[in-house]
């Protein structure tokens, strides 16, 4: 038998055409598969920042330097959040939206509504809400810029006080419960409130509004999100079992955030998101913090 070598020169030439043309087809199917063997190439060991934006789940999660930062919390390095889902405004919102006792009720232009402790009433008005006392702090982030802190945008917080009632609405001559306040350089707000009461219907809950500014919190119109925070189940049932919230233990008995009308079809990780994390005792107070997401 004779070797490729001993069959001619006509032979070699088409022997280097014949190898050509399967380069160049070799060439062309890298380029059509996107680099693949470029990408195996570089692919191995070492370090990488990674980002994942999942729009279908409305979360985003960063990874940049060291540290970490859950829901709930603030500071530098690895943070994450959870866009938070829009929520009804409910039947007491005062947010210039609808009437109160026959007439629209907006207590966001009130004077004085712009404050950090919002259990007593205040312009004209008079009295402090009983319960026991929380403070809380709203971390207000942006996830859409991978949750930077919003600055000086503007959060209107209201709820039921310790008998389920409130204040313009079942109490006409209360405006307790109710507040704004401006996020500081960090993004943070902090109210003094107390933890509300649960009425019939209703896992316990606050209520609040986002706005892009305190110059644009005026009017329901110009929020930027609405929704709701779901009280955490253990603290409430350790409040509950107190004195001071007639009626609540048994109503808070019979609801979850399941079954809840609001609540009940988020997902998991919004309400996780949506119940702020708390320490402290019935006796001695509550305090802690929630982490809202927006897409600002």
């Amino acid at each position: 038998m004779l070797d490729d070598h001993d069959l001619g020169l006509a032979h070699d030439l088409r022997m280097l055409q014949l190898r050509l043309l399967q380069r160049r087809r070799l060439l062309g199917l890298m380029a059509a598969g996107g680099g693949t063997l470029l990408l195996d190439a570089c692919s191995g060991g070492g370090s990488s920042m990674t980002a994942t934006d999942t729009t279908s789940t409305a979360t985003t999660t960063t990874t940049t330097g060291t540290g970490t930062t859950g829901t709930g919390t603030t500071g530098t390095g690895t943070s994450t959040c959870v866009a938070d889902p829009e929520e009804t405004n409910g039947p007491y919102p005062s947010d210039g939206s609808n009437m109160a006792n026959g007439t629209l009720s907006n207590i966001l232009t009130a004077s004085g509504v712009v404050r950090s402790d919002i259990r007593s009433s205040f312009g004209a008005l008079s009295g402090t809400a009983a319960g026991v006392q929380l403070t809380l702090t709203i971390n207000l982030v942006n996830v859409a810029s991978a949750c930077a802190a919003l600055a000086d945008y503007a959060i209107y917080l209201w709820h039921a006080d310790a008998n389920g009632q409130y204040s313009l609405y079942d109490l006409p001559q209360q405006n307790y419960l109710r507040g704004v306040q401006a996020t500081n350089a960090n993004g943070q707000a902090t109210f003094t409130t107390i933890f509300p009461g649960c009425y019939s219907g209703r896992y316990p809950h606050i209520h609040f509004e986002v706005y892009r500014s305190l110059a644009s919190a005026t009017s329901y119109a110009n929020r930027l999100l609405t929704s709701q925070f779901a009280m955490p189940r253990d603290v409430a049932t350790a409040i509950y079992a107190g004195s001071g919230y007639p009626g609540s233990a048994s109503r808070f008995a019979s609801i979850t955030t399941s079954s809840d009308n609001v609540f009940g079809d988020n997902t998991a990780a919004q309400i996780a998101a949506q119940t702020p994390s708390l320490t402290g005792s019935a006796s001695a107070g509550y305090t802690g913090s929630v982490t809202v997401g927006v897409s600002a």
